[in-house]
């Protein structure tokens, strides 16, 4: 074996042990961690579960005053923020209901034309005939065409397979209890003279105690009434009410299951009982105190009365994190933390696309300002080359925002009147930081010593923060948005496309250094460690858990060990990096299925799907959504995919015009064209194999692009102070 080759081996070996050794790590549950439990045996509870639906309601509309009923069950009970993001941008009130019956996604068919399911209106409540859900066939097609595997009535089903029985009250209710073929073991109207008898008659209720609907906002039969503030005494008068007629020693839950019109927010859930005193709600599935999901509810119901919660349930029971007292001060404080959960998603979500459009588009219109000012040799050789020197401070900036986009929920900019104001601070004071130390620290001076710097702090902000529960992901401008439900903890997509480019970025770095020095093997070993390291944190289940991150970021480091040592990169070296890869994911996803069901990440929810036979839907329903994002705004979204395609050629061909540039500076940089091959080839593969892929690419570029421009200019400006003398010169001896 020749010295290249072990060196090759040893950096593959190291990445694949250390990424095996994480996961094996990961294989037993860890309930303590994670607040997960196992969802295949029966809780240690045995009671009554009183669900208390609502919709609507949010954690700005709790007061000591207005709503006394929801104010003690806040200050006695646990609490947290709700999402109840279902099929569409919007969730009607029938919408969560089904997700309880589900214990998944699902909504029902909403009347109108319009393209949008979103824009049509709300349908009204179910009706029932002759004990059964007259709407039942049509949620039923409605759940298949969807393609979320919600398995409707299955909470009724393992509730009456342990021969317990659910009763509902309130024509919404019904969807939630009804029995797999649309039949009610027990139901009416939600009536205040027999609430006494129908909340004792059965283990499991579910009770609609009325929505709150935001004024304009349109349910097919039905209109707002009263005022919101109205809507929302009434609603906590009938919450009231309830609990008072309710069982002694039951748990009872009170949930706002849908929104109250086109408005998206996180809505509310609060539980009091025996096992659930003042404190805060843990999640399992969210992996978040103080942030739940609506199937967190059908699993909660189920455990509270001691049946088994499936594994078709997406959610996990929900747990009390006790405060120390049920004082008013905590109560106040608790209320504070929900609404900032509350506000923070909600501000976040409508500022990501204006803030990206003016960061792209502004870098775009500076750079090809300065272009045109170089090309074109406008003004005098000294102002040029200012021009460069502040081109290469301006990207170095530029480059330092994403990482200050997560480090910016350090403040509590949601707070401020005029929340694009609040948040753009926050994140220029951090990115003034970054920038500053890349710029003067003693790497300052080197090419790629901004672009390592950026980079590493990059990779550190996030590994840390996936680390510690990735609650500055949490409602960033490129990190993870509850309101949509996506993810709550762990790697989204645009959070992978940032610590991939930085992983790769910095690997570059480090091993241009080191080749330029003749340390080749260092050079390979650093590049797999480095590889290894981010492999670890994305994809290890109680980390990253990232699925489509790894596949993705592994073809990429080995690319660049190969490159390093200076082998060719044949088609069957690629074809047994592409098996060992794939290999590499199953070991992953089949490790997390050994896991208990609701510890699991989405990877061994994955094979657990392909073992029930519904992996197909879960592939078709990502393919839809990169289509449907890809073709939502056309002309500009195939820039992504275009600007791959180019770059590939560009790069990847040593006679291209590209390569021909980059090798001018290769003895400095001797690593750089195969390290921007490897980050092109690390984004393509990401923007292929993941739902809503395409952002991979786009928030890849936000780092990469600024850091290139820098490191560009950082040449340009070289070569060009190694001329200026010599131009002055000539001018000199022509002007004698």
């Amino acid at each position: 074996m020749t010295r290249r080759a072990l060196a090759v081996a040893l950096a593959l070996v190291v990445s694949l042990a250390g990424l095996a050794a994480a996961v094996a790590g990961a294989s037993p549950a860890t309930p303590g961690a994670s607040g997960a439990r196992s969802s295949t045996a029966a809780d240690d509870r045995m009671g009554a579960v009183v669900l208390i639906g609502t919709a609507g309601l949010r954690w700005s509309d709790v007061d000591e005053q207005r709503t006394p009923n929801l104010w003690l069950l806040l200050r006695d009970g646990s609490s947290a923020a709700l999402s109840v993001r279902s099929v569409y941008a919007d969730t009607c009130p029938v919408d969560g209901w089904l997700g309880v019956s589900a214990g998944g996604r699902a909504a029902a068919p909403r009347p109108g034309s319009a393209a949008d399911p979103a824009d049509r209106a709300c349908p009204g409540p179910p009706s029932v005939v002759d004990g059964r859900v007259a709407q039942w066939p049509a949620y039923l097609r409605a759940a298949r065409d969807e393609r979320f595997d919600s398995r409707l009535g299955l909470l009724a089903r393992q509730v009456t397979d342990a021969g317990l029985c659910v009763r509902s009250l309130g024509p919404y209710a019904a969807a939630g209890g009804a029995l797999p073929d649309g039949r009610l073991q027990q139901w009416s109207e939600l009536a205040p003279e027999d609430l006494l008898v129908d909340l004792n008659a059965c283990p499991v209720t579910l009770v609609d105690v009325g929505v709150v609907r935001d004024p304009g906002a349109q349910t097919a039969g039905e209109a707002p009434s009263g005022s919101r503030a109205q809507q929302v005494r009434d609603i906590d008068a009938r919450i009231g009410a309830v609990i008072a007629a309710g069982p002694n020693g039951a748990d009872f839950v009170v949930a706002s299951l849908g929104d109250a019109g086109r408005s998206e927010r996180l809505r509310m859930v609060v539980a009091r009982g025996p096992h659930f005193g003042p404190g805060m709600l843990r999640s399992g599935s969210t992996r978040q105190l103080g942030l739940a999901q609506t199937s967190d509810l059908t699993a909660t119901v189920l455990a509270g009365v001691g049946v088994a919660v499936p594994d078709a349930i997406q959610g996990s029971p929900l747990r009390s994190d006790p405060a120390p007292d049920n004082s008013e001060r905590r109560a106040r404080e608790r209320l504070q933390t929900l609404r900032d959960l509350d506000e923070s998603s909600h501000d976040v979500h409508d500022l990501v696309e204006p803030f990206f459009q003016v960061f792209s588009y502004g870098q775009l219109v500076v750079y090809l300002l300065a272009l045109v000012v170089w090309t074109r040799r406008l003004g005098s050789d000294e102002g040029r080359i200012r021009l460069l020197g502040r081109v290469r401070t301006f990207a170095v900036v530029a480059a330092s925002i994403p990482v200050s986009t997560f480090l910016a929920n350090l403040t509590p900019w949601w707070r401020f009147p005029v929340e694009m104001v609040s948040v753009v601070a926050a994140v220029l004071v951090f990115a003034a930081v970054i920038s500053t130390v890349a710029l003067r620290g003693p790497w300052g001076h080197r090419p790629l010593g901004p672009l390592a710097f950026v980079s590493a702090v990059t990779i550190a902000v996030l590994s840390v923060d996936v680390m510690t529960g990735s609650r500055l992901q949490l409602s960033s401008l490129m990190g993870l948005q509850p309101v949509v439900g996506g993810r709550f903890y762990g790697m989204g997509n645009p959070t992978f496309g940032l610590y991939g480019t930085a992983t790769v970025l910095l690997a570059t770095a480090v091993s241009s250094v080191l080749v330029a020095r003749g340390a080749r093997t260092a050079a390979a070993v650093a590049v797999g460690v480095l590889g290894a390291f981010a492999v670890v944190v994305d994809g290890a289940p109680f980390w990253g858990a990232d699925g489509g991150g790894p596949p993705a970021l592994v073809p990429a480091v080995v690319y660049l060990v190969l490159a390093v040592l200076g082998i060719r990169l044949t088609w069957k070296r690629g074809a047994l990096v592409v098996a060992g890869v794939v290999g590499l994911f199953l070991v992953v996803a089949g490790l997390d299925w050994l896991r208990a069901p609701a510890a699991r990440s989405h990877l061994g929810r994955f094979v657990q799907a392909m073992l029930d036979g519904t992996a197909d839907d879960i592939v078709v329903r990502k393919a839809q959504q990169n289509y449907d994002l890809l073709t939502a705004d056309l002309p500009l979204n195939l820039l992504v995919p275009l600007a791959l395609l180019v770059a590939i050629v560009l790069l990847a061909r040593p006679t291209s015009w590209g390569s021909r540039r980059l090798s001018r500076w290769s003895a400095t940089a001797p690593t750089l064209r195969p390290g921007l091959v490897a980050l092109v080839m690390m984004l393509t593969i990401g923007f292929l194999v993941n739902d809503s892929g395409v952002s991979i690419p786009a928030v890849g570029a936000s780092l990469a692009a600024p850091l290139i421009v820098s490191v560009v200019v950082a040449f340009v400006l070289g070569e060009a102070r190694a001329v200026a003398p010599t131009r002055a010169g000539r001018r000199a001896r022509r002007a004698r």
